[in-house]
């Protein structure tokens, strides 16, 4: 099977090292079209852009990036809560649009309660998942081309509808991650591509079981992704070596601080990243290859595959091999680290490389009169 491969758009800052500001570089538009240009050329089938209050808006980079780059997809996040499903609806098919055909979504319903509330989002886990369960019933059929009169316990609509129909039909996928119970039942219900952290090979097949099994109960298949870092050398010992770097300024203090963090958010697949290494440095390969170092100051996907190419793409069989179509892949720093993993990892892969998209004929239409579109006359015989 040919697998995807993605890279990530550091839009939260990017060095050399983790947890200090020694080495780093600032996350400017120039450096991060140097990124996605980089990925573009590699080939690479996509980037991540992520989402938050400590990052850039995802939209508005994907926007500005989509000029510059030519088969790059675009995984975007959509905000439950934060955003109408209808609105969020209009700006996909645009993103879609725009893009001819390359922008992705991933559904993000948030884990740190502070982030959320500064959001105006006061709703606990189980809450949020019952609204991203409506919000997402709605945005999907918003962009199938349904008219949608929606009534739930947090989303009410009426008459909601789009007029400009995105490129991909019937619409562009949709992806997310989550661990707990009600995610895996909102991913089995709705989702495309089920993301799953970089936890050990035997965690990650439980939980593809798991989704399957509850997208096989209401007929549906789901697709499976994973988000890893990576650091791949030429020998396993420069790898090793590598990664001892990339922590080499991070001092326990900062390791507590970090972890604490961690532990406010209620998000179980953060809990369970924790978990892997409770914050010890003494116990970071927590399988083979599979290293949790990065998850001592950095939330979310916190494991990194370490070795030679043959090696990691070895890991990475092991992973396909479970149902995995999609790496969803970064390294620090992220330009240079995707130049590494193209020259080394890329030529032990049977790699997925996405063509150019073609140019295509736009619908016409005039002005929209009382907001609709005036029906075309039919040409005269």
């Amino acid at each position: 099977m040919s697998l995807s491969v993605f890279w990530f758009l550091p839009t939260h800052g990017d060095g050399r090292y983790l947890g200090t500001a020694e080495g780093a570089r600032p996350v400017d538009h120039g450096y991060l079209q140097q990124v996605a240009q980089a990925a573009d050329r590699l080939g690479f089938g996509g980037v991540l852009i992520p989402t938050g209050r400590s990052c850039e808006d995802a939209w508005l980079v994907a926007a500005s990036l989509i000029p510059v780059t030519q088969r790059l997809r675009f995984l975007v996040a959509l905000r439950p809560g934060v955003i109408s499903p209808t609105q969020a609806a209009r700006q996909a098919a645009t993103l879609d649009r725009l893009s001819n055909g390359r922008a992705l979504f991933n559904l993000v319903t948030g884990g740190d309660p502070e982030e959320l509330a500064g959001d105006g989002v006061f709703l606990d886990h189980r809450e949020r998942y019952a609204e991203s369960a409506e919000f997402t019933r709605v945005w999907r059929r918003v962009l199938e081309g349904e008219t949608v009169d929606y009534e739930g316990k947090h989303v009410h609509v009426r008459g909601a509808r789009l007029m400009f129909k995105p490129v991909q039909q019937p619409r562009p996928p949709l992806w997310f991650g989550g661990s707990s119970d009600a995610a895996q039942d909102l991913a089995a219900e709705q989702v495309d591509v089920y993301l799953t952290w970089g936890e050990p090979p035997a965690q990650v097949k439980e939980k593809i079981a798991q989704v399957r099994d509850k997208a096989a109960a209401q007929g549906r298949k789901v697709r499976f992704g994973i988000r890893l870092h990576v650091i791949v050398r030429e020998t396993n010992e420069e790898a090793w070596q590598a990664a001892d770097r990339l922590i080499a300024h991070v001092d326990d203090e900062t390791i507590a601080k970090a972890q604490a963090a961690f532990l406010r958010a209620d998000s179980v697949g953060q809990r369970r990243m924790a978990a892997l290494h409770a914050g010890r440095r003494d116990r970071l390969e927590i399988s083979p290859n599979l290293w949790a170092g990065v998850g001592l100051v950095r939330s979310g996907a916190g494991t990194a595959l370490v070795g030679d190419g043959p090696t990691v793409a070895a890991r990475m069989q092991e992973y396909a091999d479970l149902g995995i179509e999609t790496f969803i892949l970064s390294g620090y720093p992220h330009l240079e680290e995707a130049y590494r993993v193209s020259e080394l990892l890329f030529p032990h892969l049977d790699l997925q490389v996405p063509e150019v998209p073609q140019p295509r004929v736009a619908d016409a239409h005039g002005e929209a009169v009382a907001n609709d579109f005036t029906p075309q006359k039919a040409a005269r015989g």
